[in-house]
């Protein structure tokens, strides 16, 4: 097809205007119609959602077997819109080769999709010239896009109403476990990262009774029962808050809940990444069912006057929960060491936040099952194991896993199996006066307002490896 068209737009030649590129006469050849009258649609996209565009793009043009795709030579590589590219006073812009990159499409799997170049196909009879360019941190392009010529402005809006369509029926993103990233050129530019789906079981997590059960029933249970709600008229959005002092086993809960919710996309969002929440909570609503997880929230979210003023991020958070409709199957998990200090207008006002549930220290009982759970398969006595459980009051779950751990670490160094005296002596060392900074860091509360200066530590990220 490519030769065909080429030998068009030569026939051509004597009689192409001064300002028709000769891509623009490749192009015009295609649509069977002059460069001026060529109807232009643009659909700018995030970055991330390229991959999604370029399976889009493939499988409309797979149904001509005369499709080809031409790249763009030189610095005109550069121009921002196919106008540009196919009329030009300044340059000529020439066919060349097209431009590629490999994009994640999931943990352990990537695609190659065009990053430069221009589609030339038949949508049904109809001939149309797309234009697919990646996003250019470098220059300061922080959105991808996709540009359509057709011989009619009808032809240009079907193909953008196909291709919306199509990226969201075949998105690499719906049902994976995604995180928002930035990159050096520009911090606030949203990149995404897959991750494998944590699978934490029940058992693995230490609550008091009936506290995992609600959670997970407010979280996953009512996009089970989404059909009956929106029947019935009720709403599915919904907003849960986590909190509690660090290390108490909130970061594993919500590994608890993205492993229960199989078949939903799942949104990460902590630290920096917070400031992506808008774009988050749009991904969120193309994608649904989601779950989308702001992790320590009191970081950003704190009450106004304890800050001194309003805070950005804060009105962005609290705009994304109120944007979404009630029907939209999107789940809000919030995550904070601090719910003293959140806004009450994020904790308190239903349809931002309508569960709050505590993760508390662990009582007695809670820390005998903590310590059993974390030396299991060691060779301590069971009686050992409750006597250490029993004098660690105070303690996080964070503190139990640790004392096994160093234990264990202790009878290797010495090149022997771990016993009683090993685990007596760790959990010793770590309830020691002079050992308050490490207790501070595994959340011990006490032991933070010894260190007051620790009181803004986040509990730990809700990073997927295993």
């Amino acid at each position: 097809m490519l030769h065909r068209l080429a030998r068009s737009a030569e026939s051509a030649e004597t009689s192409r205007p001064g300002n028709l590129t000769r891509l623009g006469a490749l192009v015009a050849a295609h649509l069977g119609v002059p460069a001026e009258a060529n109807q232009l649609l643009s659909l700018p996209l995030p970055a991330h959602r390229l991959v999604d565009a370029d399976l889009a793009l493939s499988h409309l043009a797979d149904a001509d077997p005369d499709t080809t795709v031409v790249g763009i030579s030189g610095f005109a590589r550069h121009e921002d819109s196919l106008a540009a590219l196919l009329v030009n006073e300044h340059a000529d812009v020439t066919p060349g080769p097209v431009d590629y990159t490999w994009l994640s499409t999931g943990p352990d799997t990537r695609r190659q999709v065009v990053s430069n170049g221009v589609r030339l196909f038949r949508l049904g009879d109809r001939p149309v010239a797309v234009w697919q360019r990646a996003s250019d941190p470098r220059s300061g392009e922080e959105r991808a896009t996709v540009q359509v010529a057709a011989a009619t402005a009808a032809d240009s809006e079907q193909v953008i109403a196909q291709v919306q369509n199509l990226m969201a029926e075949l998105s690499v993103l719906r049902g994976q476990v995604v995180s928002f990233t930035g990159n050096e050129f520009q911090p606030g530019m949203a990149g995404i990262s897959f991750h494998h789906r944590p699978q934490v079981e029940a058992g693995a997590i230490v609550l008091p009774e009936g506290v995992l059960d609600r959670v997970v029933r407010h979280a996953v249970g009512i996009g089970q029962q989404a059909e009956t709600l929106r029947r019935h008229g009720q709403h599915l959005k919904r907003g849960l808050l986590l909190y509690g002092p660090p290390g108490t086993g909130k970061t594993l809960t919500v590994r608890h809940l993205i492993g229960e919710a199989r078949q939903t996309t799942c949104i990460l969002l902590s630290g920096n990444s917070l400031g992506m929440v808008t774009a988050a909570a749009e991904l969120a609503r193309a994608m649904q069912p989601a779950l989308v997880v702001l992790e320590d929230v009191d970081l950003v979210a704190a009450d106004r006057e304890f800050y001194g003023g309003p805070q950005p991020l804060l009105f962005a958070i609290l705009d994304a929960l109120d944007g979404l409709d009630g029907d939209a199957d999107v789940a809000f998990i919030l995550t904070t060491n601090r719910a003293d200090l959140l806004e009450p207008a994020l904790a308190q006002r239903p349809g931002r936040v309508d569960l709050a549930v505590e993760i508390p220290l662990p009582d007695a009982a809670a820390r005998r099952r903590l310590f059993e759970l974390y030396a299991a398969g060691l060779p301590f006595d069971p009686a050992a194991v409750h006597t250490v459980a029993e004098a660690a009051a105070g303690v996080t779950a964070s503190f139990a896993k640790e004392a096994v751990r160093r234990a264990v670490l202790e009878a290797a160094l010495a090149d022997r199996e771990p016993t009683d005296a090993d685990l007596s002596a760790a959990a010793a060392e770590m309830l020691a006066g002079g050992a308050g900074l490490t207790r501070a860091l595994l959340g011990s509360p006490d032991a933070r307002h010894e260190h007051y200066g620790l009181i803004g530590f986040a509990d730990h990220p809700v990073g997927l490896s295993d």
